[in-house]
């Protein structure tokens, strides 16, 4: 049984919670959790939600997001408190995740709260030491609705003041008048002007809804990427 030791609101929508999971066995970049919650009556919703944290890190921090008619998620961002209890089993998965020792270049694309997987490997990228990290660049596209939409939006442009990180934004609805960033979905010019050449072998991860993760992955197999390195982990409306 995990316990909520700190709450973070990162949107309107969006909440971290800072778990600690005794006997936790470490985690992967990229791996999940599924969290089960129990009713009075005994009925039972059980969600999978990403991990957040890096592997270097004690605490487990999952973020998510709410959906209004989801089962999970509502009481997850509205409802829960510090210093709850909440039943999580983990870490899950074992292919879309990524090392350090892998190498890069790495190419993240995420959309919405599909970031998540893709913050954990920015996180586990930042702990290394800064001569490791100068032989792993990596390049961000993020999708998103609204500039406010932008999950770990302060974090993210901390870390694009490194010299191995770049990051790019998409807004797909309203965007600030001085916005310099995409105005648009994701396309394959987008990724041509974004993304790695492919002589770079870059390994790519694309998180996020299923049309726009189906999208990424085939216009970057058409951009001549090797199939085996677009990993790709994909969320839908069941996902809450």
């Amino acid at each position: 049984m995990a316990t909520v030791v700190e709450l973070h609101n990162e949107t309107q929508r969006a909440r971290t919670l800072v778990l600690d999971v005794p006997d936790w066995p470490g985690h992967r970049a990229g791996q999940h959790v599924d969290v089960r919650l129990v009713a009075e009556d005994g009925y039972q919703a059980q969600r999978s939600y990403s991990i957040a944290s890096a592997p270097e890190t004690a605490a487990v921090s999952l973020t998510v997001e709410r959906l209004d008619d989801g089962e999970v998620s509502p009481y997850l961002c509205d409802a829960l408190g510090v210093g709850d209890g909440l039943e999580v089993r983990g870490p899950i998965g074992g292919y879309f995740v990524w090392d350090f020792a892998q190498g890069g270049p790495l190419l993240l694309v995420a959309g919405g709260s599909g970031i998540v997987p893709l913050m954990a490997m920015l996180r586990h990228h930042a702990a290394a030491d800064a001569g490791a990290r100068a032989g792993v660049p990596v390049r961000l596209l993020y999708s998103a609705r609204h500039l406010g939409d932008v999950i770990y939006r302060a974090e993210l442009e901390q870390l694009a003041a490194c010299p191995e990180i770049r990051t790019s934004f998409a807004l797909t609805r309203d965007a600030p008048p001085d916005w310099n960033g995409y105005r648009r979905r994701i396309d394959r010019a987008m990724l041509e002007e974004v993304g790695w050449p492919v002589a770079e072998m870059p390994h790519a991860f694309v998180c996020g809804p299923t049309p726009l993760v189906e999208s990424v992955a085939n216009l970057l197999v058409e951009l001549g990427h090797a199939p085996a390195r677009v990993r790709t982990e994909r969320f839908g409306p069941t996902g809450s």
